[in-house]
């Protein structure tokens, strides 16, 4: 990790990247990983984060691959673009000449284009998609659509394109993953389909897969809120991952609040006891008449807003005990558009995730 084994904390523009002591310290920063999978709760903005860490690793010329694997086409609503085809698009620029492409994949087109590419049978594979072959296969073995899914991705981190630079298409891959309850499975595809294929073009396939998925090739970052939920689920997939043996990278907060209170005036907001002839006197200043249904509203948000900072320290610190570096991004009040994007690639930068 970039800056792993650095104790203490960092902050930098807006955000901030907290290290703990025992985070792994390797020889090559996250930034040298040519896969970065992308995953957390539903409703964490993992999408979100994956196309700024997209960005964040395409600034300074590199060309950077985003892909999904969920059917949602979400990136082409993230960077405000037409529906993806099964064709890799470029949706963004990066500072310094950068390139972000993008790839929605799908499991049928996964498989024409494997039996093609291995078998020369894509008209086969055509029969078989139309009299929904592949959907049966699916339904009846779910761990060779992962498969499937994964092995386009290990295509694309793979792939040769003697015209560039290392002489690979990509200088990296982003996969924007499903969630965290689910990404274990998805990922781990080699013990999947270890009951249905001992040998084989499907369990060669899921072999190769995880020879992609080494520590030093491959970083998987978890995406969370300063929730209860969010953060428990965090905490049992970064287990899960360690159990199964998957390399993992950090955590990305997201939707992070800066405290507007100091310590003392945010414990005293919390009790109910902030002093009301000062409230009076901010609002007049703010050019409004302090009625005392106002001034009651500002404590009763005061409260609020300390109570809100109190639990998220709380759940910053179950963060901070999982031993990998985090970093953090902010609310963003009026959502989430692409400008928004380029401002989180620059935060994750700033804090050392890329560089």
């Amino acid at each position: 990790m970039a800056g792993a084994g650095r104790a203490g904390t960092v902050e930098r523009v807006s955000g901030k990247r907290t290290v703990t002591e025992d985070s792994d310290d390797e020889a090559s920063g996250p930034w040298d990983r040519r896969l970065h999978i992308v995953t957390g709760k539903g409703g964490t903005g993992k999408t979100t984060m994956a196309g700024a860490l997209a960005v964040a690793l395409a600034t300074g010329g590199r060309r950077i691959l985003l892909t999904e694997v969920e059917g949602r086409q979400q990136i082409a609503q993230l960077f405000d673009t037409p529906p993806l085809p099964y064709q890799e698009r470029k949706v963004a620029s990066a500072p310094g000449g950068g390139e972000v492409f993008a790839l929605a994949i799908d499991a049928d087109e996964a498989l024409l284009e494997y039996l093609e590419m291995f078998y020369n049978l894509r008209r086969a594979g055509k029969a078989l998609s139309k009299i929904g072959a592949v959907d049966f296969a699916t339904t009846v073995a779910p761990g060779v659509r992962d498969v499937l899914l994964t092995g386009k991705v290990k295509e694309a981190v793979n792939r040769p394109d003697a015209t560039r630079p290392g002489g690979l298409a990509y200088d990296a891959v982003v996969l924007d993953a499903p969630p965290t309850g689910r990404i274990s499975r998805f990922l781990n595809v080699t013990a999947e389909v270890a009951g249905l294929a001992k040998m084989g073009p499907i369990r060669a396939q899921a072999d190769s897969v995880m020879a992609v998925l080494r520590p030093e090739r491959a970083a998987v970052h978890l995406v969370t809120l300063l929730e209860e939920m969010p953060v428990q689920e965090t905490v049992d997939g970064v287990a899960e991952l360690t159990r199964v043996g998957l390399p993992l990278g950090g955590v990305i907060v997201n939707m992070a609040r800066s405290p507007l209170l100091k310590v003392g005036q945010s414990r005293l907001a919390r009790r109910g006891e902030l002093d009301r002839e000062e409230l009076a006197a901010g609002i007049k200043e703010a050019g409004l008449e302090p009625t005392r249904d106002l001034v009651d509203a500002l404590a009763w948000e005061a409260a609020q807003h300390a109570d809100r900072v109190a639990l998220e320290t709380a759940e910053r610190a179950e963060i901070a005990a999982l031993g990998r570096p985090v970093y953090e991004v902010p609310l963003v009040a009026d959502g989430v558009d692409v400008g928004t994007i380029y401002r989180f690639a620059e935060m994750l930068r700033a804090q050392q995730m890329v560089g």
